[in-house]
């Protein structure tokens, strides 16, 4: 089965479209447990026991689950994200490995074959600012495996690149220092990036209309994902942003169909740390925590898609 296939039948099963973010944090108060840190001390076996514990806890809420590699690399316990990767597939929860990682030709296929043969993600998320070079790679290759492209990032500061206006002109020598063009459309360069992800999207295989080629758009920006979803009817929207950077459950239902499909809702501290937001949580209790904020968002965020 593939990836888009495998998300569906999960989210159809669980009645969920939330995604767990994974992003272990050892430096200050208030993130990982001070006692799991006391007991543990290494942080591959502090962040695995952390892991665990929200996935055991959480696992038959969630379809998904989204570790970002960078934090990984930063505590030197990429062991850890391989094996918290490994537990979540025995879980039944996907796993959308949170990289960003491309580069072009062989480097590009050395990012993909890392990703999905040594860190056994379903999917990854890509810049495809650097063009099709470094996309082709990951779907030619790894056709059952899910991407998501950024579009339009959850960022307050993505304004200053994706949201200028930009025209493509074709058929113009590469010289050129000055074109005369009548009736200029301009458009903002997410909608340029959304038309060439669809592109991109053409001849790959879909299931239930939806193919493995997704899109990142950040749920911080209500009124674009409701223009790039009119673009990407055929690719599935992964949306950060929600809880701690200030997202809510209305602010993402442009991206869903009229079945409640087509997006996943991510939140990471908004999940994870949920027992610094609830005083009746103790430290020892994150995970139970944990579950309680997640069931709050399948209640909001289900009023809103299937409805």
């Amino acid at each position: 089965m593939s990836f888009i296939e495998d998300l569906i039948e999960v989210i159809l099963d669980k009645n969920s479209v939330v995604c767990m973010g994974l992003d272990p944090r050892l430096e200050k108060e208030g993130t990982i447990p001070q006692f799991l840190i006391d007991y543990y001390e290494e942080p591959n076996q502090i962040i695995l026991e952390f892991n665990k514990a929200l996935i055991d806890r959480t696992c038959d809420i969630i379809p998904v689950i989204k570790p970002q590699i960078a934090f990984y690399e930063k505590y030197d316990a990429l062991n850890c994200l391989k094996e918290t990767i490994n537990y979540a597939h025995k879980k039944d929860l996907l796993v959308i490995l949170d990289s960003k990682r491309n580069d072009i030709g062989s480097s590009s296929k050395a990012y993909a074959d890392s990703t999905f043969n040594v860190y056994q993600a379903d999917a990854c998320t890509l810049n495809g600012y650097l063009g099709i070079d470094s996309i082709r790679p990951y779907f030619e290759n790894y056709f059952e495996k899910g991407i998501f492209i950024l579009v339009k990032t959850s960022n307050p500061s993505s304004i200053e690149f994706q949201d200028l206006f930009s025209i493509r002109l074709d058929n113009v020598n590469d010289d050129s220092t000055e074109v005369q063009v009548e009736n200029l459309k301009l458009e903002r360069n997410y909608i340029q990036m959304a038309k060439l992800l669809n592109k991109w999207n053409e001849n790959l295989h879909r299931f239930s209309g939806y193919s493995n080629l997704g899109a990142v758009v950040g749920a911080t920006y209500p009124s674009q994902l409701k223009e790039i979803r009119k673009i990407l009817t055929k690719s599935f929207i992964l949306m950060p942003g929600y809880g701690v950077q200030g997202a809510t459950g209305e602010d993402i239902k442009y991206g869903f169909d009229s079945k409640g499909l087509g997006g996943i809702i991510n939140s990471s501290r908004g999940i994870m740390f949920a027992y610094n937001k609830y005083q009746n949580y103790s430290p020892s209790e994150f995970d139970k925590a944990a579950r309680f904020e997640i069931e709050k968002m399948n209640q909001a965020i289900n009023k809103v898609r299937l409805n």
